[in-house]
């Protein structure tokens, strides 16, 4: 009855454990940078976990040059990598594998080299 009063006065009823959630979930997302990139720039960096340069992610995932060039500034834009003083992709890489966008601490080390690549 109380959910009902409180709807019928212009309020919300929802459940604490619901909130809690919620909070969580949001919480964890904002620790974590990768939850900045969309779906696409997350493969693109996966790519570039595995050792693949530009023209790789490419034929990887069927992108044009420039598609893959926009996907990786947004990904050292979203991940805060600054423009000098550090190598960009080796810090967006270290971001990926230390915020364990490919499962990779599960797995045990970081994802396989790029087919053709020697192993670390």
């Amino acid at each position: 009855m109380h959910a009902l009063r409180e709807v019928r006065l212009g309020g919300s009823v929802i459940d604490p454990l619901i909130v809690d959630t919620l909070v969580r979930r949001r919480s964890a997302a904002a620790a974590n940078p990768l939850a900045e990139l969309s779906p696409r720039e997350l493969e693109v960096l996966r790519e570039m976990a595995r050792g693949r340069t530009n023209a790789g992610i490419e034929q990887a995932l069927y992108l044009s040059s420039s598609t893959v060039e926009k996907h990786v500034n947004a990904i050292f834009t979203k991940l805060g990598i600054p423009a000098t003083g550090v190598h960009r992709r080796v810090a967006a890489v270290l971001a990926f594998l230390q915020g364990d966008g490919d499962g990779a601490a599960r797995r045990g080390g970081p994802p396989p080299p790029a087919p053709g690549l020697p192993r670390g």
